[in-house]
């Protein structure tokens, strides 16, 4: 069966397992999901995350959630450009989250990045999700 938003599907997967207090949380692999798990990673939303590949070439993540005196590290992750609802930005309009304090992931043609790391770059793109 295929799947009509993989990187929605991981959100929730981490949105699920943080309000039942999961240490680890599993989702099916690709090259997407591991770009926006890199840069939830460097900025310090999840500990980390590994691949395990299985014989018949399907790969998965194992994510590890980060947690902060008992309150996830994650406060609240929205996803915002949807399948049916493609969301761009350019650098002059791309949105801040909570006035600068969280961070919206950006898929541009120089990669999946913060949007602080777009300003800097001076790229726009898709606005794959923001994170507080």
């Amino acid at each position: 069966m295929s799947m009509i938003d993989p990187i929605g599907d991981m959100l929730t997967r981490i949105r699920n397992a943080q309000m039942r207090k999961k240490t680890r949380v599993s989702t099916p692999g690709s090259k997407m999901r591991a770009r926006v798990l890199e840069v939830l990673k460097s900025e310090g939303y999840i500990r980390g995350y590994s691949e395990t590949q299985f014989e018949n070439g399907r790969t998965e993540f194992d994510i590890e959630l980060k947690y902060f005196e008992g309150q996830p590290a994650i406060r609240e992750i929205r996803r915002v450009s949807k399948p049916g609802r493609r969301v761009y930005s350019s650098v002059d309009t791309m949105p801040r989250v909570a006035n600068g304090l969280g961070i919206t992931i950006i898929s541009t043609p120089r990669g999946v990045m913060a949007d602080h790391d777009a300003r800097d770059q001076n790229v726009g793109g898709e606005v794959l999700c923001t994170v507080f």
